[in-house]
């Protein structure tokens, strides 16, 4: 333990008891992984938790706050769920962020995620293009619009079971871009893992 733990100790990034980033507690509204329908999205679409509660604290502490000692919490997640939908070997693509928005948080939030998973290789292969707007707010076919033709690919994927990685899916607009774009250049996605889904959770089949 370092002299700052000892003066500032880490608390719960979910609830606020003190003692570690995530409690057992808030970590266990995650998972098992839950098969979702997302129209137009192609591969199965699975996520860990819906987007409300103690998850979405986590989430937004680590995407927004700099709650970084939760990328290891949520690698560790991703690992265990990577056996569950797909063999080895597995490949991580995580999804892009707008460059301003990465810069603010001090770099890519899922590519943090995905280099803590250990078991997989990752390939930070996608990006967005010059022009990408927040997506806060946006409606579905205004979402789509915004990224139409502006996920790039930007180097080749190693094969592999191949698993898109993203913290949230509400429209699937997001999803749905980065694996036209991997398509494109001739990469199959064979999944798409989110952690938390703002989408109703009707579980597909």
């Amino acid at each position: 333990m370092s002299a700052l733990d000892l003066l500032l100790p880490p608390t719960c990034s979910g609830c606020g008891v003190a003692g570690t980033a995530c409690c057992a507690t808030c970590l266990d509204g995650f998972g098992p992984p839950t098969r979702l329908q997302v129209p137009g999205v192609g591969p199965p679409v699975w996520t860990l938790a819906a987007y409300h509660g103690t998850a979405r604290e986590l989430v937004l502490a680590f995407k927004e706050r700099g709650a970084r000692a939760l990328a290891a919490w949520f690698g560790a997640l991703v690992a265990a769920t990577l056996v569950a939908i797909g063999p080895p070997p597995w490949t991580l693509i995580p999804a892009p962020s707008r460059r301003s928005a990465a810069r603010n948080r001090g770099g890519d939030h899922m590519l943090r995620i995905a280099r803590e998973t250990d078991i997989a290789t990752v390939a930070p292969v996608l990006r967005l293009a010059p022009g990408v707007a927040d997506s806060v707010g946006l409606t579905a076919i205004a979402r789509r619009r915004n990224l139409a033709g502006r996920v790039e690919v930007c180097g080749p994927s190693p094969p592999g079971t191949t698993v898109l990685l993203d913290d949230v899916i509400t429209t699937g607009a997001t999803a749905s871009a980065c694996v036209r774009a991997l398509r494109q250049a001739g990469v199959r996605t064979n999944a798409v893992l989110v952690l938390t889904s703002a989408r109703p959770h009707r579980p597909g089949q």
